[in-house]
This record gives C-alpha cells, structure tokens and sequence, in this order.
C-alpha cells in the first residue's frame, strides 16, 4: 500500500466523487473554494494492491500558531470494497504520511455509521455522531410525498393553495447575495456558527457550469419575497446549505413549498440524494422537526475519531 499526496488531478477526483454520490466535504470543488480563502487542504490518493481504492480530502487549520488539525469530513471515499483490516491500516497512514506541519493531528469523521466497524479499532474516538436527513432523489414523487409525515404533508398542500410563486435564482451573484446577507443576519442574531459566508460565492463559481454547484429557489408572496432555499450540488448530491424565511413565509408554510419543488429541480438533474444539512434536535429543534419531517431517511454516523 502507497499513498500519493496531491498528485490526482481533477477529472479523475470528480469522477469518483460523482460517482459515489460523495459528500459536499469530499468535494474538489469544497477543497478549492477553501484553498481560495486561505485554508490549507490536502488530498490522497491510496493505492492497494496497484489499484486506487480511495480518496481522501483533509482541511487543515492551525490554532494559536502551534497545533494543526487536519479533518477529514465524510471520507475517505471508497471506490472499492476494501476489508477492514485494510481500512484500518489506510487510516493509520493517512495520519502517519499527512504532508502537514507538525505538530499535528488527523482526525475523521467517516461515512461508517456503526461506531464498532473494525475499521476504526486502532482510533479512538473524540466526539460523538452527526446526524443529519438523506432524501432519496431517484425515488418516484409520490412515493417521497407519501414517505412525509402526515402535519408536513398538510402545510405542503397548504402552502400549494397560499398563492405563492416559486422563482429558481441564476447565478449572478446580485441574484443570490441577498439570501447570503439574511444569513449572516441571522448568524449574528441567534449565535450560529458555519462556513464562511464568501465560501458560497466561491463554490458557486468553481466551476464553469453554475448548474452543477447551486440551486436557489425564491418564494414570493404578491412579489415580495418571503422565503428562500440555497443548495449546494456535488457530483451527484446536493447539500441543503442555508434557508431564510419572514412572518409570511412562515405563516404561508413556504419552505414546504421550496423542499417539494427542490426535489423534482433536483431529481430532474440526474442527482441521487439530498443531504438536508445535519439536525441538532436540542439547539435547533424546529429546523430539525421540519427536516425529519420530510420524510428522509434519517441517519447519524459513527462519529469523528483521531
């Protein structure tokens, strides 16, 4: 077994990636447009046998000039089954051969959800499972509204009946930034904390063709806009990454309404699955309600181990 560090070029990484509908994080697109921020990021390429059997993206930051931490979030990708002994043996080189300063530590946080896989024997754990909502995209639309519960279901016909108008934004940035300022409004308001707001406008234009990295969808109520959804898309998945929303759009249930039409947007792109962007059912209980609601596949993985 070898490990070539960033070496692999871009057409291959973003077959892979699409090909396993990989997570936002896994990305080359998420690695360039925080390399474009400053942000040091690393990818591997690992060798088995004589075949690439994954890959491997990490985001590295140094706190107080001292101490480096690489993560590598929802990877690596496995591009073939690989027994765990082996995954075992990659975790441990990745961490050993990882091209950063040290010092350093390598942590993952991997698509495993059963936090006692053998795989992760020789790590030991640091935090507990991300949970998040999984919308199957290639499932039929009835069968995704009869998958809602039944209070969701209602605001969505609801919401159909409130006369609202669902706009799909370009990608000019004047089109979008609005719903990037909302964001970083309600960020400053209720204490959230995320990626950087100037991540979006990267990773919207970090590739040539717009339509494979972003959907925004608008409500408006007698053409005022009240509500707003902003996914990312990667390969084959997309990401819901920020929402907003005002009296009207809360009381005309608008976000039902953009998620519904988000789906078919989605579905008819040739993507495979929404990720609904993580639930925390203690400090965000109604954004997680609305998102199991849904009626995604809810699922929470091993956790993140270094």
């Amino acid at each position: 077994m070898h490990i070539l560090w960033n070496q692999i070029d871009y057409p291959h990484w973003d077959n892979a990636h699409a090909s396993l509908a990989g997570a936002m994080q896994q990305d080359w697109a998420y690695g360039t447009s925080l390399k474009a921020l400053g942000i040091e990021v690393h990818r591997a390429e690992v060798i088995l046998d004589g075949e690439t059997v994954a890959l491997a993206q990490f985001i590295c930051r140094r706190y107080a000039y001292l101490v480096g931490f690489a993560l590598c979030t929802r990877g690596p990708l496995w591009l073939k089954p690989v027994a765990a002994a082996d995954r075992a043996r990659i975790y441990a080189e990745l961490r050993r051969s990882l091209p950063m300063k040290r010092p350093r530590f390598a942590l993952f946080s991997p698509d495993t959800l059963d936090p006692a896989d053998e795989s992760l024997v020789r790590l030991t754990r640091v935090m507990t499972g991300y949970s998040t909502v999984l919308i199957d995209l290639t499932q039929s639309p009835d069968a995704f509204r009869a998958s809602m519960e039944g209070r969701w279901r209602n605001r969505l016909v609801a919401a159909e009946k409130a006369g609202l108008n669902i706009v799909r934004t370009g990608a000019n940035p004047a089109q979008y930034r609005w719903l990037l300022e909302e964001e970083r409004a309600q960020r400053q308001s209720k204490g959230f904390h995320g990626l950087p707001i100037e991540f979006v406008e990267s990773y919207i234009h970090s590739r040539s063709q717009t339509s494979r990295t972003m959907l925004v969808l608008r409500a408006e109520h007698k053409k005022d806009k009240v509500a707003a959804m902003l996914f990312l898309l990667h390969g084959t998945a997309a990401t819901y990454h920020v929402g907003w929303s005002n009296d009207t759009g809360r009381d005309t249930n608008a976000h039902n309404l953009l998620l519904w039409r988000a789906f078919h947007e989605l579905k008819e792109r040739g993507l495979r699955t929404l990720d609904l962007g993580g639930i925390n059912t203690r400090s965000l209980a109604g954004i997680s309600r609305f998102k199991i609601g849904s009626g995604g596949r809810v699922v929470t993985y091993a956790g993140t181990y270094v």
